[in-house]
């Protein structure tokens, strides 16, 4: 009876063996596990969920060929409602219980705050966030540090330098920001231009603010108007909501003034709240135009219908579409079953690299901003076209 029992037992061990081969493909295939902390509720939801759109994009087309070095790609997103505090607690699990091996399309200047010390802290790399500020651009960099887009300073230097060529005034520019280091960012990176153009009497400029994650514009908008000078211009630095709201109420004072955005107010967010009001908007991207004619704008518009079916090419999820791209050459780089340290070495020891934009982007180990490129756009008849500086004023 023992020696039925041990036959058995030696039976049924035989046949899990068995078994384990028969299913041991799917078993090998490992998986490479990311990591996203963006808001994907509230008001600024439309930015944290349009790079998680591209980025995922990118991820499934890269898995759907094979994956990278036999490895799949996966995404853990979590929402910290773009609040600081709610994306360090976030942060800390994604590096500590969830284990990823780097963090990508991040969003917020405010939220990067926090969290940077965190990435340092355990050495986990912070890419391709969804913000231009300087907290992510220091010198020398932060090892953990790795941007893809131009920076806020970039993008408020082309809007002074169009706003000068346009014919406006230094005096007759004003500025709306958030009241936070993400509205610091952008309002030192236009004073800076400023600067560099010879101005020296900024302080006297207009600067109206509003609180971050509320809608209360008219403190705000009230300081602008009772400048000495009236505005011609008026440069935003704020997310959709506010900034359509300001808009709105600001043409019925300022009805000739040109509003100025910088990327991450979210261009479609902001013209679908502003609806007919959006007419000669001005929004800088740091992608290209989204029908542009570029190996890496269609494979993102053909993986967006294949991998995202129902949803419209953005100027977000282009940009998470396009960092993912760069960030897996990285990963690529980093060789097989790599760990933290192995990717940030493969991303900054990239160089010159084409993605398919016909210019090179750029990483090393004192360059940690991918792309410098700022693209100013319009909004016309409901479309996102170049903006002409030269004629921008009847």
């Amino acid at each position: 009876m023992q020696r039925l029992g041990t036959l058995l037992l030696r039976k049924y061990l035989l046949k899990m063996v068995l078994l384990a081969g028969m299913f041991s493909p799917l078993a090998a295939q490992a998986e490479l596990t990311f990591g996203i902390v963006a808001p994907s509720s509230g008001g600024a939801a439309p930015l944290g969920l349009g790079m998680q759109k591209g980025i995922e994009t990118y991820f499934a087309e890269v898995n759907a060929a094979g994956g990278v070095n036999g490895e799949t790609l996966a995404l853990i997103a979590r929402d910290d409602q773009y609040k600081p505090l709610q994306a360090a607690s976030n942060t800390r699990e994604l590096i500590q219980d969830d284990e990823v091996l780097a963090a990508i399309g991040n969003v917020g200047t405010p939220t990067a705050t926090v969290t940077i010390p965190i990435y340092n802290e355990y050495k986990t790399l912070l890419y391709g966030a969804f913000t231009g500020a300087g907290v992510l651009r220091r010198s020398p960099p932060d090892r953990y540090v790795i941007n893809y887009r131009a920076s806020y300073v970039q993008e408020t230097a082309a809007m002074v330098d169009g706003l000068l060529e346009a014919g406006i005034l230094p005096e007759e520019i004003a500025f709306f920001t958030q009241n936070d280091s993400f509205g610091d960012a952008g309002y030192n990176g236009a004073t800076k231009a400023l600067t560099d153009h010879g101005v020296d009497n900024i302080a006297a400029l207009a600067h109206g603010r509003f609180t971050r994650g509320t809608r209360n514009i008219h403190q705000g908008l009230a300081t602008i108007l009772e400048a000495p000078v009236t505005p011609r211009a008026v440069i935003i630095v704020g997310t959709y909501g506010p900034a359509a709201d300001f808009i709105r109420e600001a043409k019925n004072d300022l009805p000739d003034a040109v509003f100025l955005n910088v990327s991450f107010v979210g261009s479609q967010a902001l013209m679908d709240e502003l609806g007919d009001l959006a007419e000669g908007v001005i929004i800088t991207q740091v992608v290209p135009p989204l029908n542009a004619d570029l190996p890496a704008v269609e494979s993102y518009r053909q993986a967006l219908a294949i991998h995202a079916r129902g949803s419209e090419p953005d100027f977000i999820s282009l940009e998470g579409y396009l960092a993912a791209k760069l960030f897996v050459e990285g990963v690529k780089a980093a060789g097989t079953n790599p760990d933290r340290e192995a990717i940030v070495d493969g991303l900054l020891g990239l160089g010159d690299i084409d993605i398919g934009l016909e210019e090179p982007l750029s990483l090393g180990r004192n360059d940690h901003q991918a792309s410098d490129a700022v693209w100013p756009t319009i909004i016309t008849n409901g479309r996102f076209e170049s903006v002409e500086w030269a004629s921008l004023l009847p």
